[in-house]
């Protein structure tokens, strides 16, 4: 990835592991009287360590300590989970074990009548049994990137097809140039959910009692990503992974799978030599889609004085809307959490900008469902990566990753 964990993070690594102390705070004893401590993970973005900090120091009821996490922040969190009354509030994803657990608290009054001004599935991944679990800051999104220019050159529309986008790929490829670029992984890791959602699958059914790809259509969609390692157009081994846009600034394909919070930089390099489609679909039964994601502040259920965390919470994520237009526009580019701040969002009324907005309002998809567990994700990870990188058969590899989601979801219904 790139050079520290970002927030884009969330959208691809399901799994939280252990604990290393960072700075003077050992995480054993809590916060001081008076005193919140409030992590973050270590944003790639210039300027966001600085404007927490800001923000932090203008809370006027109490003293917060902001931490800033290079390195494993998931594994950070969840031993801290599991021992500490610190951090009294952090940023993640809501994860079901954790509410299971009790190691969260639940957030529904912080939002109050602000509630409906939220997008609604950002909060529908924050809650459990009905109850949220996190206030979203921001709302990530990934999208295909493409240089219209090279498209027009080499005879190719815009792929409106997974089959298209396979084709592109392959023609795409001349010279120095590979078609297409979604991670050095050939997009195991990204575009599995994408992948999903144009069959018109998905990880976990409706009602989430089941897993969503029990059917022959995921064999199908998975197939195709096999097709396109198999056809030459993919570019392997870059120096930055998929996060960042440095294949694509560098002239390295033609079309890149990565996130509008890259937007700025790739306008800098290419100008209005650029163009954005969301993941195509399968066919006709299936659709174009997004995946969207947001972290989520949430309290520490350990934290010593959990409704003064709460409170914080509340000013920051909720009261402070100053605070959450820029926390989501000044440092690459992202969408506020709430609709009336989106509205107002500048970096996002025209152009490509505009044109990605109206992909999550369409066909914006959860990228990390609460119930969908990290033993699930890597089942089904790997089952996808034998599938495409090393041609096995579709069917029986998906066979037993389904025997693994139903074994998790009989778990958390436990």
């Amino acid at each position: 990835m790139v050079k520290e964990l970002d927030r884009r993070s969330f959208l691809v690594v399901a799994g939280l592991l252990g604990l290393a102390a960072c700075g003077s705070d050992t995480g054993r004893g809590g916060s001081a009287k008076g005193t919140l401590s409030h992590w973050y993970h270590a944003y790639g973005e210039d300027g966001v360590q600085e404007a927490v900090r800001r923000y932090a120091a203008a809370y006027p009821n109490a003293e917060v300590e902001v931490q800033w996490n290079p390195g494993d922040y998931d594994s950070k969190v969840l031993t801290a989970l599991q021992n500490s009354a610190v951090p009294d509030v952090f940023e993640a994803q809501v994860k079901v074990d954790w509410v299971r657990q009790k190691q969260v608290v639940p957030l529904d009054d912080v939002l109050g009548d602000t509630r409906d001004d939220f997008v609604r599935t950002l909060l529908d991944a924050q809650t459990v049994d009905g109850r949220l679990y996190g206030v979203p800051q921001a709302i990530d999104t990934q999208v295909l990137f493409y240089r219209p220019s090279l498209l027009a050159k080499a005879g190719v529309t815009p792929p409106k097809s997974v089959d298209e986008l396979v084709d592109a790929a392959k023609r795409l490829t001349s010279g120095g140039v590979r078609g297409l670029f979604a991670g050095n992984d050939g997009g195991v890791a990204v575009l599995t959910g994408p992948l999903l959602w144009a069959a018109g699958l998905d990880f976990l059914s409706q009602d989430g009692k089941a897993p969503g790809f029990d059917d022959p259509r995921a064999a199908t969609v998975f197939g195709r990503l096999r097709d396109l390692h198999q056809g030459g157009g993919l570019l392997l081994g870059a120096p930055t992974d998929w996060a960042d846009p440095g294949a694509f600034v560098d002239g390295l394909v033609a079309m890149q799978w990565t996130g509008l919070w890259n937007l700025p930089k790739i306008t800098a390099a290419h100008g209005a030599d650029v163009g954005v489609l969301a993941f195509p679909r399968l066919d006709a039964n299936g659709a174009d889609s997004v995946p969207v994601g947001a972290f989520s502040a949430m309290v520490n259920a350990r934290s010593a004085d959990v409704e003064a965390a709460k409170a914080y919470v509340k000013w920051l994520w909720v009261e402070k809307t100053d605070y959450q237009t820029e926390f989501a526009t000044a440092f690459g580019s992202h969408l506020p959490a709430r609709e009336s701040l989106a509205a107002k969002a500048e970096p996002l009324r025209s152009g490509p900008g505009k044109e990605i907005v109206g992909f999550v309002t369409a066909g914006g998809r959860i990228a990390s469902p609460a119930r969908w567990s990290a033993r699930a994700n890597t089942a089904l990870s790997d089952a996808v990566s034998r599938i495409a990188r090393e041609g096995a058969q579709p069917a029986g590899e998906l066979r037993a990753a389904l025997d693994v989601a139903r074994d998790e979801i009989a778990r958390l219904d436990r």
